[in-house]
């Protein structure tokens, strides 16, 4: 499987014409019957050694952490953590493998917080007694010094995203850093106005900028040819839940106790408005992150007209259906909204190909 960003490289390197380039990718889109933006394509495999490499890495870190969690926690998390980074330096700036960068780029952000989280619980005595007890806290209990300090190693964390982008440039990256700097925010908003509902309209608000900086890495590339085109896939993949979530959190769709019908419609409603947004936007991670909620409504809908014992096979095959509808007409679909757009809809990816210039 080769990727744009493959295709690119050859280009760059003399291997492969601009001409014969783009007459490739038409060719693969009349294939698949379906333009080659529409593919949102983005390189998690390219071959079985992925994989083969991945489980490696998995076997070694389990080991590691092991044999130095066996003298303190933050030992084995900060020899992960350094193993990650170093095993980088071949897997993703020589070999440039797709899975094993994205686990290494995973375990050395997460290994930086599992680190500095197992400091600073021996530090203050698990942030219960001795210096960092604060008198005060919110609703709940929580001590307001343990906010701060997990503000601090979120802030380490994506500090550690930007110096990893800086030296290989993984398309994840960029959505774990966002991801760290958005968990900063809510953390620190938390602390200081020590209300319930503040950490849900910081992370809603935190998903609207993390779709924001999504949408401004796709428009720079709206035929996706570029790597610039998966970075913005992963930073949409992270800000939908941060948007969907608190949403139907509001809702109380997970409150307890039965969804009333008139709850369900608006979930509904709800969800053909994020279907609306990501057939505009060409992008399919609100769909995915929506899914689960509009499901239980739909389920609560058909329970309230008495089919009880069929409520989950019928919101499965109703939901499925659709689902699969919507991925075989996809581009039908887009063109009336993206028309429907004016000017703002002639910066989105194209609902076609274009066709490939004459050398």
């Amino acid at each position: 499987m080769y990727s744009e960003s493959d295709l690119n490289a050859a280009v760059d390197a003399g291997a492969l014409s601009p001409a014969a380039a783009a007459s490739f990718r038409a060719h693969v889109a009349a294939g698949r019957s379906s333009p080659a933006v529409d593919e949102e394509q983005f390189r998690l495999v390219t071959g079985f050694n992925d994989i083969f490499v991945t489980i490696a890495i998995v076997l070694l870190f389990v080991a590691l952490g092991q044999l130095g969690a066996a003298a303190s926690a933050a030992l084995g998390a900060g020899l992960v953590t350094v193993a990650a980074w170093g095993l980088a330096e071949y897997f993703t700036g020589r070999r440039r493998m797709a899975l094993p960068s994205i686990v290494l780029l995973l375990v050395f952000v997460g290994g930086i917080g599992a680190t500095l989280s197992a400091i600073l619980y021996v530090a203050t005595d698990a942030m219960t007694t001795g210096p960092f007890a604060p008198e005060r806290t919110i609703p709940g209990g929580t001590n307001v010094a343990a906010i701060l300090i997990f503000a601090g190693i979120a802030a380490a964390m994506t500090a550690g995203a930007w110096a990893h982008w800086r030296r290989f440039h993984v398309p994840i990256t960029i959505a774990a850093g966002a991801a760290s700097a958005v968990s900063v925010i809510v953390l620190l908003l938390t602390a200081l106005i020590q209300r319930p509902e503040t950490g849900w309209i910081a992370v809603f608000a935190g998903g609207v900028g993390t779709f924001a900086l999504a949408m401004r890495w796709d428009l720079s590339d709206r035929e996706r040819r570029t790597r610039r085109s998966d970075v913005a896939f992963w930073l949409h993949l992270a800000a939908a839940p941060m948007i969907a979530h608190p949403i139907f959190h509001w809702l109380g769709v997970f409150g307890g106790g039965e969804m009333g019908s008139g709850t369900a419609i608006v979930v509904l409603a709800l969800y053909l408005a994020f279907a609306a947004v990501a057939l505009a936007i060409d992008r399919r991670a609100l769909l995915v992150s929506g899914l689960a909620y509009v499901l239980y409504a739909m389920a609560a809908l058909i329970r309230s007209t008495g089919a009880v014992e069929l409520s989950a096979a019928t919101t499965a095959l109703v939901i499925g259906s659709a689902l699969l509808c919507l991925s075989a007409f996809w581009q039908t679909m887009r063109r009336p909204v993206v028309a429907s757009l004016g000017g703002l809809g002639e910066r989105l990816p194209p609902v076609a190909q274009p066709t490939p210039r004459p050398a």
